[in-house]
C-alpha cells in the first residue's frame, strides 16, 4: 500500500534520527531557500523548476519527502511526478512553515554550507573511536548528511589529511569541532549546527560527555554507555567502520529510548496486565 500523500511535520521528525529515515528534499523557489537561516535536519536543496532533470536521477528504494515553502503546488507536483514512477513520496503537510511554526529543530544553513559545501561531506578523525568518535558521526549522518564519510588515521596525521582531500577534522586539540572546557565535540557539534535546545539531543549530549569525561553524576545512563562503548571497542579492535555501524544502533537505542521510553519502569514482581 502506498504511503499517505501528507506527512505531519510531528510525524516525519518522529523518522528522523533514525536508520529507516527518509530522503528530504527542500524544493523552495531559490530565493526563499536562501532567506531562511535553517534547514530541516538532512534536507538537500533541489530546483524545483528543473525537477525533470534530477528525478530520475533520485533512489526509486527509499522513501523521500518533498518539503516547499507552505507544501502547495510546488512540493506536490514533484511527488505527483515520484508516485507515478512508483516512488514512496511525501509531502510534508503545510511545508517548512509548519516545520517553524511546530518549533522543530532547524540545522543552522551558514555551519552547513561551510563544512558541508558539497556531497557527500568528508570529515576525518582519531582512529579507534570509542564515544565521542562515535557520537559525533551518528549526529553527522542521522542530522547533517546521510552519505557523510567519515575517515579515522592515526592522531598525527587527522590535519595533514583534512588539508590533503578537504575533510573537517574533528576531536582533536585545536580545531573547531573539538572539547570545550567540560564539554565534549559532540557538544559543540550540537551547538555549531544549531541543534543545541532539543531536548532529545541535549540529553543524549549530557550522557555522551558524562561517558567520555568519566563523569557519571551527570545521567545515570552515562556509566552504562561507557561500559558498552568500551566493550564494543574491544570486539572491534582495528575494525573502526565496524565499531561505528555497531556503535549507532546504540545511539539510535539511545535516542528512542529518550523520545519515546524515558519515563517507562520496571519492577519486579511485574504485576499482572
Amino acid at each position: 500500500m502506498s504511503a499517505s500523500f501528507f506527512v505531519s511535520p510531528q510525524e516525519l521528525w518522529s523518522r528522523i534520527g533514525t536508520a529507516g529515515a527518509p530522503v528530504i528534499l527542500d524544493v523552495c523557489r531559490r530565493e526563499i531557500y536562501e532567506a531562511g537561516p535553517g534547514v530541516i535536519p538532512t534536507a538537500q536543496w533541489h530546483r524545483p523548476e528543473t525537477y525533470m532533470e534530477w528525478v530520475p536521477a533520485l533512489p526509486a528504494d527509499r522513501p523521500i519527502v518533498l518539503a516547499c515553502r507552505y507544501g502547495h503546488n510546488l512540493s506536490q507536483m514533484i511527488a505527483a511526478e515520484l508516485r507515478a514512477r512508483g516512488v514512496s513520496a511525501q509531502v510534508l503537510e503545510g511545508g517548512r512553515a509548519a516545520w517553524s511554526k511546530a518549533n522543530l529543530p532547524l540545522v543552522t544553513k551558514a555551519t552547513l554550507e561551510r563544512f558541508a559545501p558539497k556531497l557527500p561531506s568528508l570529515w576525518v578523525t582519531r582512529r579507534r573511536p570509542k564515544i565521542d568518535r562515535v557520537a559525533c558521526p551518528w549526529l553527522i549522518r542521522r542530522f547533517i548528511d546521510p552519505r557523510a564519510r567519515i575517515y579515522y588515521v592515526e592522531p598525527g596525521e587527522v590535519q595533514h589529511i583534512a588539508d590533503d582531500i578537504g575533510a573537517i577534522p574533528f576531536d582533536i586539540e585545536g580545531v573547531e569541532i573539538s572539547h570545550e572546557g567540560p564539554r565534549c565535540s559532540f557538544d559543540t557539534m550540537l551547538k555549531l549546527f544549531g541543534l543545541e535546545g532539543n531536548p532529545h539531543l541535549d540529553r543524549i549530549a549530557l550522557i555522551v560527555r558524562g561517558a567520555d569525561t568519566a563523569r557519571y553524576d551527570l545521567a545515570p545512563e552515562a556509566a552504562g554507555l561507557h561500559a558498552v562503548s568500551l566493550g564494543l571497542s574491544a570486539l572491534a579492535g582495528d575494525d573502526d567502520q565496524g565499531m561505528i555501524e555497531r556503535g549507532f544502533m546504540v545511539y539510535d537505542a539511545l535516542f528512542a529510548w529518550v523520545r519515546h521510553a524515558a519515563e517507562e519502569r520496571h519492577n519486579w514482581p511485574a504485576k499482572a496486565a
